[in-house]
């Protein structure tokens, strides 16, 4: 799985901070997205998921690895 920020999307909601704070942070600067770590273990992927959903600028882009969304897949094909 990999996440993508676009800091230039952010509106600084804080909601990726609240719903994954190990993954995420906002910077002390401008208040924007950063990532804290750029791996994930399977158990945060939920989490991220959730956190790309929830973020009102759309700032948050989740791509999933073939390793990591094999269920994903197959649930869309039928």
């Amino acid at each position: 799985m990999r996440v993508n920020v676009d800091r230039d999307r952010c509106c600084s909601s804080g909601m990726c901070v609240m719903n994954v704070p190990e993954v995420f942070d906002q910077d002390d600067q401008d208040s924007l997205v950063r990532l804290r770590q750029t791996t994930f273990r399977p158990e945060q992927f939920d989490d991220l998921r959730l956190a790309a959903q929830l973020c009102p600028g759309g700032a948050i882009t989740v791509t999933e690895d073939e390793s990591s969304g094999p269920t994903e897949a197959a649930e869309a094909a039928g």
